[in-house]
């Protein structure tokens, strides 16, 4: 018999099975609204122009080669990125106590870090709020963690956050537990704390000596402004916590495939850096060895130049619009259906997602009523929605909502 006769089948992804199921459906009418990608009004991938000018630079730049990089990456992609996060005039990477980690995107970032909380500082404990990435858990566990808790976030009734149960949760929550923040564009629900929010956040933090672990895979993806978009980070460090910071480039870069991130570590003192890093290097090299080369020099050409990175600011622009036009467009269609219940949810929330409120047995009848593919938590795609479909939708809302009234 074979050693692997044992093995159970793991359960499917939701997402890569809807992805399949829309894709397998003959309706000329289907809408894709679990994806998780920047998709043009015409419904198509897009890769950003400048995108497009840094790959063809580099296929040009006869210096370059396929030789392996340095474990942590690139030194010009990490301190860009860390750049980005913290701002040009950071305090803690000019005292060098703050420093980045090339990773294999936003997940690699979250797992490398993971795994130095659990391995090396011997954490036990995380909470990340309910709902969240649904990676977040797994994530952590498989890093080693043992102890997931969650913290309230979504308010059903009122289709906003549920702050004091937020605030009480963390309130309970043991002495050094680490704390899963959503930087910016909250996935899924889309709703983020507001500025005088995340200062009682962080006070919460620093009276039960919580560390804060910030996923940041939106960062100018939002609001078109990066700077507004790292606005929690900046105020965490700037009140003197460590904390790490999970960055991807996948969506603001348009960088789905290329597995570029950054994991940036924020130290109280420049002295342990040299000890923090070396076992990280560790970590890495036990895991992958080394991170891949074709992202992060796409991603370092464009923010270390300023043409190119003026270019990839109305790049994120044109994304960012595009996203909050389709929020009051549906929002708009079905207040002019008449659609019970109340919808300022839509355009309140921020960035790719929106948490519709939508029940299970709802979301049910739009898939297979009308092959409207979303998750069976009333989460959507804000990017599958366009000019030609957002009427179609809120139709297929309507009728969902109305028959279970």
């Amino acid at each position: 018999m074979s050693i692997f006769a044992s093995v159970e089948l793991g359960p499917p992804v939701e997402v890569f099975a809807l992805n399949k199921a829309c894709n397998d459906d003959p309706n000329p009418n289907k809408v894709n609204l679990g994806v998780g990608a920047y998709r043009t009004n015409e419904g198509k991938p897009w890769i950003l122009p400048v995108v497009k000018k840094a790959e063809a630079a580099i296929v040009a730049d006869g210096s370059l080669n396929h030789e392996y990089l340095p474990v942590l990456g690139m030194d010009t992609i990490t301190n860009a990125a860390s750049t980005l996060l913290l701002g040009e005039d950071s305090d803690a990477l000019k005292s060098k106590r703050a420093f980045g980690v090339q990773c294999l995107s936003g997940t690699g970032a979250l797992r490398l870090g993971a795994e130095f909380l659990a391995r090396i500082l011997k954490r036990t404990t995380f909470y990340y709020s309910d709902p969240t990435w649904e990676n977040h858990h797994k994530v952590f566990l498989y890093a080693g963690f043992t102890e997931p808790k969650t913290y309230r976030y979504w308010h059903q009734e009122t289709r906003a956050i549920d702050f004091a149960g937020m605030m009480e949760d963390l309130d309970n929550a043991p002495e050094g537990a680490v704390v899963i923040l959503h930087a910016c564009a909250h996935n899924p629900t889309g709703i983020d704390p507001t500025e005088d929010q995340w200062k009682q956040i962080a006070d919460m933090c620093e009276k039960r000596k919580l560390f804060p672990f910030f996923d940041s895979a939106y960062q100018g993806f939002a609001s078109g402004d990066p700077n507004k978009d790292a606005f929690a980070v900046r105020y965490f460090v700037s009140r003197g916590f460590e904390l790490f910071c999970a960055q991807s480039f996948a969506k603001n870069f348009g960088l789905y495939n290329e597995r570029i991130g950054n994991l940036t570590v924020v130290q109280k003192e420049a002295t342990t850096s040299a000890a923090v890093a070396s076992q990280i290097t560790l970590l890495v090299r036990g895991m992958y060895s080394n991170p891949p080369a074709f992202g992060s020099r796409i991603v370092s050409r464009v923010l270390n130049d300023k043409d190119l990175r003026n270019e990839w600011m109305e790049c994120i622009k044109t994304m960012s619009s595009r996203i909050i036009t389709m929020r009051k467009a549906l929002y708009d269609e079905l207040v002019a259906l008449k659609t019970p219940g109340t919808w300022e949810h839509i355009t309140n929330q921020i960035g790719m997602f929106s948490y519709t409120g939508l029940n299970e047995a709802q979301v049910q009848i739009l898939i297979k009523e009308f092959s409207i593919y979303l998750l069976k938590t009333g989460r959507i795609s804000m990017c599958g929605l366009n000019e030609s479909n957002v009427a179609y939708v809120a139709r297929a809302i309507h009728a969902a909502v109305t028959r279970g009234e």
